[in-house]
C-alpha cells in the first residue's frame, strides 16, 4: 500500500460531485507542543479544539471517495471518527515515541494504557488522535492496529500506514512494529508458531532495552494469550515474575490486570494484591474495575465481586452517558454486567438483580453488536428469567412474559425457555388451565420437531435408494438425517416432562411431580428439594439440600433452603445454627423474597425480628475504594439530544422543539449528490406513512444549503418528499450529534431515534448510511414502550 498522506478533508456533502479540499491535519488543529493537563474522569470533558480555519491545498479527486468514507483507506472507515480527549485514570503508562508534539505522546501513552485496560474502542480513538496531531508518528498507527488485533483485516491496514512511516522511528519502536507487522502477515493457520514467534520477538524488546517495563507488561500478556491456541504456560511462576519487574517500577501500573488472568484459574488468592490495585491502577477504565471481580467470584468472597462488578457497569454507564457511545460498542460491557447479576444473586440482592437484567433488556438494539442472539439483549433475557427463577417471583415472571422485557421471540430456543418459564409461574401460581396451555404448545412444538425429523429421515432414504446404495450406507444417511433434529427433539422432552411435573405438583401430586421433574434432569435442584419434603421424602430432601450447600459455598438462595428444610423437619437447633451462617452473609439480602420470606417464622421464633439481617464490615484487603455514587450511574440512561433550528427549502423554520411531546427518527445525509444517501431516504419515504401510524416523525438534515435541499426535492416524484428537510450548511447539528469526522474534517452519515423527552434513544453513525427503515420503526417502537412502561411504573402509587 502506497503511504497515505494525513489529511482532513472539509467535505460539506458534495461527494461524487462538487469539490472537497484537503489541508494538512498539523494546520488543521494548530497546537504548540506544550505540555496539556489531563482532565479529570469519569466526569471528563472532551479537551476544547481550536477553530478550524478554512482549508486550502490540492482538490481531491471526488471518484475515487464515496461520501463519508475515510480518505485514507477501509480501514479507517469503521472505528472511532470523533476526537478524542485526554483523561485522567487510564493508567500509569509511558510509552516514548518519535514525535516532537507531546501532546501526541499523551494520547500515545494514553492509548497504552487503555490497550492494557482492554479498552480497545477508546485506545484506537487516542492513537487516531495522536495521528492527527502528528501524521508521520509511525507508533500511532501501530496502536491502531493493537486495538484491532481481533479483527485482522482492519488491523493490516493500520499496520501498512506504521511501517510506511518505519524510517522516522526509534529502534525500539521499529521493533514493537515488526513485531506485530510479521504476526499479521504470517499464516492465520499456522497460529502456534505466529504466537511463539510474536512472544519470541516481544522478548527481544526487553532484551534490547531492558528498561522498558511496557515490553515486559505485553510479554506477559502474550504468554497468557499463547494457552488459547494451544501453547501451555510452562511456568506461571516465571511470568509473574516478569509482572512483578513491572510493578517494581511502577506500583500502579495497569499490569495488575494480567496478573489476575494469570491465576484466575490456578491460585486466585495469588492475586489478592492485585484486586485490591486494579481498578484504582485505571479507574477510568471500566474493565479495570471488572477484572478484581474474577478473583473475589473464585474465593467466593461474592459481596466483593458485586461492588467491583457494580464499580465496572457505572463507570462504563458514565463513559457511555457522557460520550454518547451506544453500550455494546464498549468490548465486555455485557460480559461484565451479566456477570455481576449472577453475584448479585448469590448476595440476595433480588431487586437490583432485576433491575439491571431489564436495564439490559432496554439498551438500544443493533445488528451488529446487540441482538437477541447476542449482547446485552441475549444475557439480559437469560438473567433475567434466572432470577425470577431462583427467586420464585412467579407474579413478576408471568407479567413480564407478557410485556416487551421476556416477550415471545423468533429465537426458537429462546421462544422454549419463555414457554419453560412461563409454564412454571403459572403452575406455581396455582392457574392450571394457563398452565396447561403453555405445556400444551411445548407438546405440539416436540410433535412438530418428531414429524419433521420423520421427514427428513424418509426423503434421506429416498433419496440413498435412488442413488442405488447399499444397506449399510442407507442407514448410515438415514441417521445423519436424523441427528439435524436430534438435540433438539431431546431438549423438548426434558422440557415437556419438567412441564408435567410442574402439572403435577400443582394438583397436589408431590411423588409424581418429583419423579418427572428428576427425569428432566433440568429442573431446580431447591424447588424439587421443597416438592420431595411435601412428598414425605424428608430425609432426601435434606440431603439435596445440603449437598447444594456444599457445592455452592457462601451463596444465600442454598443456605436459605437449609434452614427452611431442618426447621420443616423439627430440627429446630441445627436450623438455628445454619441461620446464623445465613445471617453472617446477610448484609444485602432483599427480605421481600418468598425465598427469605419462608424464614420469619424461624426468626421470630430465635427472637431476631424482623429484620434479622447482619450488616457485614467492609474488607480491609481491598484497596482503597472510591464511592460507587461517583463512579457514575447504577443503570444506564439516554442522552439528551442536543438541540437545534433549522430551515428547508422554502425558508421555513424547523427545530428539535417542534418535536417535544412527540418521538422523532432524524436522518443526517450527506447532500443530494451522495448516491448512498438518496438510496436511503428513498427506503425511508414510503415508510413514513408506517411511522406515522406509530405516532413517530420523520426529518432528514441535509449538509446541503437551501439551493441543495431544493436539488434534492426535485429528485423525487411531483418535487414532494413525504417527510421535511432541512439544511445544516454550517454542520454544527452534525458536529453535535457528533455525525462527524474529526479527524478527515467530514460529515458522516447518521440516523437518530429521539423519544418524547429529548433524549436519544438509538443511534447508528457510520461511513455508510442505515438502509433498513422497518428495524428503526420496530426498534424505536421496542424503546418507546419501554419508555412509557417506565413512566406509568413511575406514577404509580407506594
Amino acid at each position: 500500500m502506497s503511504r497515505t498522506p494525513w489529511v482532513p478533508v472539509l467535505f460539506a456533502g458534495l461527494a461524487l460531485a462538487t469539490w472537497q479540499v484537503l489541508v494538512p491535519w498539523q494546520a488543521v488543529f494548530a497546537q504548540d507542543d506544550a505540555e496539556v493537563q489531563a482532565d479529570p474522569a469519569p466526569s471528563a470533558e472532551p479537551v476544547p479544539q481550536p477553530e478550524v480555519a478554512a482549508p486550502t491545498g490540492g482538490e481531491a479527486d471526488p471518484q475515487t471517495v464515496l461520501a463519508g468514507h475515510s480518505f485514507h483507506g477501509e480501514a479507517f472507515n469503521e472505528g472511532p471518527r470523533q476526537k478524542a480527549y485526554l483523561m485522567q485514570g487510564t493508567g500509569k503508562v509511558h510509552f516514548p515515541a518519535a514525535t516532537k508534539s507531546a501532546e501526541a505522546q499523551q494520547f500515545i501513552d494514553q492509548g497504552v494504557g487503555q490497550l492494557h485496560g482492554f479498552w480497545y474502542f477508546e485506545a484506537e480513538r487516542s492513537f487516531r488522535q495522536a495521528a492527527m496531531l502528528d501524521p508521520d508518528c509511525a507508533i500511532a498507527y501501530w496502536g491502531m492496529a493493537m486495538a484491532n488485533t481481533n479483527n485482522e483485516t482492519r488491523a493490516k491496514g493500520f499496520m501498512e500506514e506504521a511501517v510506511d512511516r518505519l524510517s522516522g522511528a526509534s529502534q525500539r519502536e521499529a521493533m514493537y512494529i515488526d513485531a506485530l507487522a510479521t504476526y499479521l502477515k504470517t499464516d492465520s493457520a499456522k497460529k502456534k508458531e505466529r504466537a511463539e514467534k510474536y512472544a519470541d520477538d516481544l522478548e527481544q524488546i526487553v532484551l534490547e532495552f531492558p528498561d522498558d517495563i511496557e515490553a515486559k507488561a505485553f510479554l506477559a500478556l502474550q504468554h497468557w494469550n499463547n494457552r488459547t491456541v494451544g501453547i501451555k504456560i510452562s511456568s506461571p511462576v516465571a511470568i509473574d515474575a516478569l509482572i512483578g519487574q513491572v510493578l517494581a517500577v511502577e506500583p500502579m501500573h495497569p499490569v495488575h490486570h494480567y496478573r489476575i488472568h494469570l491465576w484466575d484459574d490456578r491460585r486466585a488468592s495469588k492475586a489478592l494484591p492485585d484486586a485490591a490495585l486494579c481498578g484504582q491502577s485505571a479507574p477510568a477504565i471500566a474493565h479495570m474495575w471488572h477484572m478484581p471481580g474474577h478473583i473475589y467470584s473464585k474465593l467466593k468472597r461474592y459481596e466483593d465481586a458485586c461492588w467491583q462488578q457494580e464499580a465496572s457497569a457505572r463507570v462504563d454507564h458514565a463513559h457511555m452517558m457522557r460520550d454518547h457511545v451506544m453500550p455494546d460498542q464498549i468490548h465486555n460491557f455485557a460480559h461484565n454486567n451479566e456477570w455481576f447479576i449472577r453475584n448479585l444473586v448469590h448476595v440476595g440482592r433480588v431487586g437490583d438483580a432485576v433491575d439491571l437484567a431489564k436495564n439490559m433488556i432496554e439498551l438500544p438494539r443493533h445488528p451488529r453488536y446487540n441482538t437477541l442472539g447476542s449482547g446485552s439483549a441475549n444475557y439480559g433475557r437469560r438473567r433475567l428469567f434466572e432470577v425470577l427463577r431462583q427467586y420464585e417471583l412467579w407474579d413478576e415472571m408471568v407479567e413480564l412474559c407478557n410485556s416487551a422485557y421476556l416477550d415471545p421471540t423468533d429465537i426458537y430456543d429462546q421462544q422454549v425457555e419463555r414457554l419453560r418459564h412461563l409454564g412454571t409461574a403459572q403452575f406455581r401460581l396455582g392457574d392450571v388451565e394457563a398452565g396447561k396451555a403453555t405445556l400444551a404448545e411445548l407438546e405440539q412444538r416436540l410433535a412438530t420437531a418428531r414429524q419433521e425429523q420423520d421427514a427428513a429421515v424418509s426423503a434421506a432414504e429416498t433419496k440413498a435408494k435412488e442413488e442405488g446404495k447399499n444397506e449399510q450406507e442407507i442407514e448410515k444417511a438415514k441417521e445423519e438425517a436424523s441427528k439435524g433434529l436430534a438435540g433438539r427433539i431431546s431438549g423438548l422432552e426434558k422440557d415437556v416432562k419438567q412441564m408435567q411435573g410442574e402439572l403435577a405438583a400443582a394438583q397436589g401430586d408431590y411423588s409424581s411431580a418429583v419423579q418427572l421433574l428428576d427425569e428432566s434432569k433440568q429442573a431446580e435442584k431447591l424447588q424439587v428439594a421443597r416438592f420431595r419434603l411435601l412428598a414425605g421424602d424428608e430425609e432426601t430432601a435434606e440431603k439435596d439440600v445440603r449437598d447444594l450447600v456444599r457445592r455452592n459455598d457462601k451463596e444465600v438462595i442454598p443456605q436459605a433452603a437449609l434452614v427452611d428444610v431442618l426447621w420443616q423437619r423439627g430440627k429446630k437447633d441445627e436450623a438455628a445454627k445454619e441461620m446464623e451462617k445465613l445471617r453472617a452473609m446477610s448484609g444485602s439480602i432483599d427480605l421481600r423474597s418468598p425465598v427469605f420470606e419462608r424464614l420469619a417464622p424461624v426468626a421470630a421464633e430465635l427472637g431476631l425480628g424482623d429484620d434479622w439481617r447482619l450488616a457485614k464490615p467492609p474488607a480491609d484487603d481491598v484497596g482503597q475504594r472510591p464511592e460507587l455514587d461517583s463512579l457514575g450511574s447504577f443503570r444506564w440512561e439516554p442522552s439528551p439530544a442536543p438541540s437545534w433550528t433549522l430551515h428547508d427549502a422554502h425558508g421555513k423554520e424547523h427545530s428539535l422543539h417542534d418535536y417535544h411531546g412527540r418521538p422523532v427518527v432524524v436522518i443526517f445525509y450527506l447532500g443530494y449528490a451522495c448516491l448512498h444517501c438518496a438510496e436511503q431516504l428513498q427506503a425511508f419515504a414510503p415508510m413514513a406513512a408506517k411511522f406515522e401510524e406509530s405516532g413517530i416523525s420523520l426529518i432528514a438534515i441535509s449538509s446541503d444549503d437551501e439551493a441543495g435541499l431544493k436539488r434534492s426535492l426535485e429528485n423525487y416524484k411531483d418535487g414532494t418528499f413525504p417527510f421535511p428537510l432541512v439544511s445544516d450548511e454550517s454542520l454544527d447539528v452534525f458536529r453535535a450529534y457528533r455525525a462527524y469526522d474529526d479527524f478527515e474534517e467530514q460529515v458522516l452519515h447518521g440516523t437518530f431515534v429521539i423519544d418524547e423527552q429529548g433524549r436519544v434513544r438509538w443511534q447508528d453513525i457510520s461511513y455508510e448510511p442505515f438502509m433498513d427503515p422497518t428495524f428503526v420503526l420496530n426498534e424505536a417502537k421496542r424503546l418507546l414502550a419501554q419508555s412509557h412502561s417506565t413512566v406509568a411504573e413511575g406514577t404509580q402509587e407506594p
